[in-house]
């Protein structure tokens, strides 16, 4: 089994947020393939399914950005899976809204889910999507920025930007996450 995890916070209040571009992606990737995220296990929304004959579990942790490695710990231990079962979908500062990067691991790079989740499973080495939300404009809080929606100008880059990291999922039950990364970080914007 494949478990694919969809970083956000929980809630109507932040639904469109720049933080929550991994949610955006398990939502995309839940429509294509006919799998709900709607069983409330692990401190998370979870949907069990097939992608190209696959066994993949859908998560979005519940506990908000900050302790999302409880939940994700708490999924790998119940199914007896490795931090490298799983790929963690999540926004980037640093990258231009928009654009993906993949990773087959690293530092958490200032993102607090993703100190969370090395926290909590004990290692930097897991498989990444990160979505690109761009930096905010000079004095504006960071904070601030990644809990805003995006601006209208903004709204097609990153719903291609979370189809393509759906893509790349899907791709994933198939090849090795090598040349899933290689494939989708040679795409040009």
């Amino acid at each position: 089994m494949k478990v694919i995890i969809g970083l956000g916070n929980p809630g109507k209040k932040y639904e469109d947020t720049r933080h929550n571009a991994g949610f955006m992606a398990i939502d995309k990737i839940s429509d294509k393939w006919g799998i709900p995220v709607t069983q409330n296990k692990f401190r998370a929304l979870v949907g069990e399914g097939r992608i190209e004959g696959e066994k993949v579990l859908l998560v979005k942790p519940q506990t908000y950005m900050n302790l999302s490695g409880e939940s994700v710990a708490e999924v790998l231990k119940f199914y007896k899976l490795i931090p490298d079962d799983l790929v963690v979908i999540y926004d980037d500062l640093d990258l231009p809204t928009g654009h993906l990067r993949l990773r087959e691991k690293g530092s958490a790079g200032g993102h607090n889910g993703i100190k969370s989740m090395i926290q909590h499973l004990g290692t930097q080495e897991f498989k990444r999507i990160k979505v690109g939300i761009s930096r905010p404009e000079p004095g504006r809080s960071v904070s601030d920025y990644v809990l805003n929606t995006f601006p209208v100008a903004e709204r097609a880059d990153i719903q291609e930007a979370v189809s393509l990291a759906a893509d790349a999922c899907a791709m994933w039950t198939r090849e090795s996450f090598l040349k899933v990364m290689n494939h989708f970080n040679s795409l040009k914007k």
